[in-house]
């Protein structure tokens, strides 16, 4: 197979425009494409926009007009992807019509172009048989902002060759990027799918009546948190929540269906910072948070306990090493430790007896300790991984 030289990004818009300027700014030939003449506009400037205010601070190799040289806008998907040694898939999250999208790149692209998807929730193997290259399509989940997120998640549909791995692993280093295999096409991958957990205990905290959103969010913030997780929701959109669980409800079980009350938000337009009102009220900008609210109900140490029960399920499951796990969790949501680097200070049996404690209380499954902290095997999993 070619090594990659020319891409076609499909979508100009946040996560499309993104990945086409890192690509430039790599030295690859790109063609950005999208339906309409105003969106791709809208996509080139904001890689304009980007990149003098990164010349401007001298963090450009080159100059600005020479990597804009290299970014192709056109409306045709045949002109955008018939050259591309790699597509990469940056349309809005809609099942079909990524579907549709891609038996078109199929049809039109060169019998050695990898195909990619850069979905954060989809299953890549789903996607893949819209094709008749199952062995050429991969998942390549980059981070928003693009430009400055490092993270990009790899993802191995069934049938991805591990040639094809090798090479977008390759890709995204020759991007400035970090790589992380995900080895099984699993919901959420690695940073999401570990994540997850949290917003069920978050939601039980507040629907079992534990702690009010200030009280949590003055708990966290008082640790140091730069956003407390309940005005992050707000700001992200209770209804990006609401569909998130909905989907995961759907592809991982019962436990993370949406309770009634966030369905209510939803309904009544309560969606956070963009509608004026969601846990907080928005319109006179950033809610204040009275930090002396802090409860004493709240453990912060409960949220960490689920995120390294669902770390543990992942490389049970083969889906990824304990140190991809680390380095997706640390370069994917900003933060100084892994889910194993603090679990190595923790006694298995300790993190298990929590577990079993907060599965008790929210009545959740998903909250109960996996096989490997129930048999104390933690040691065991880090020495098979050579993870010290």
């Amino acid at each position: 197979m070619s090594r990659i030289k020319k891409i076609a990004v499909l979508g100009a818009g946040l996560m499309g425009h993104g990945i086409a300027e890192v690509s430039a700014m790599a030295g690859y030939e790109v063609k950005m494409r999208d339906i309409k003449q105003e969106f791709l506009d809208k996509g080139m400037n904001m890689i304009k926009d980007s990149l003098q205010k990164m010349g401007a601070k001298g963090k450009l190799k080159e100059p600005v007009d020479k990597i804009l040289s290299r970014i192709t806008p056109v409306l045709s998907l045949e002109e955008a992807v018939k050259d591309a040694d790699l597509v990469i898939e940056a349309i809005p999250e809609i099942f079909d019509l990524k579907v549709q999208t891609f038996k078109e790149c199929d049809k039109y692209a060169k019998p050695d172009c990898i195909l990619a998807s850069n979905t954060s929730t989809m299953s890549i193997t789903e996607l893949s048989k819209a094709t008749n290259r199952q062995d050429k399509f991969a998942g390549l989940h980059f981070f928003n902002p693009v430009i400055l997120m490092r993270l990009v998640e790899v993802i191995r549909g069934q049938n991805t060759s591990e040639e094809v791995m090798k090479i977008l692993v390759e890709f995204v280093k020759s991007l400035g990027k970090v790589p992380v295999r995900v080895e099984k096409d699993v919901p959420g991958f690695i940073a999401n799918r570990i994540a997850a957990p949290t917003s069920v205990l978050l939601l039980g905290i507040y629907e079992k009546g534990v702690a009010t959103p200030e009280e949590v969010d003055a708990k966290m913030k008082s640790m140091g948190q730069p956003m407390g997780p309940f005005e992050l929701m707000d700001y992200v959109g209770i209804d990006t929540q609401y569909h998130i669980l909905k989907y995961y409800e759907k592809t991982i079980g019962p436990d993370y269906k949406p309770p009634e009350f966030l369905e209510k938000m939803v309904k009544e337009n309560k969606l956070g910072a963009k509608s004026g009102k969601g846990w907080y009220d928005w319109s006179a900008g950033r809610p204040q948070i009275d930090l002396s609210k802090a409860s004493e109900k709240v453990n912060p140490m409960d949220f960490m306990f689920v995120e390294i029960n669902e770390a543990v399920k992942l490389v049970e499951m083969g889906v990824a090493t304990p140190q991809d796990v680390d380095t997706a969790l640390k370069l994917g949501y900003n933060r100084p430790f892994g889910p194993f680097e603090l679990a190595r200070n923790l006694k298995d049996v300790e993190i298990a007896a929590r577990l079993e404690e907060l599965s008790k209380f929210y009545g959740k499954e998903i909250f109960k300790p996996a096989k490997t902290l129930k048999e104390g095997k933690l040691a065991k999993m880090f020495e098979k991984f050579g993870y010290t």
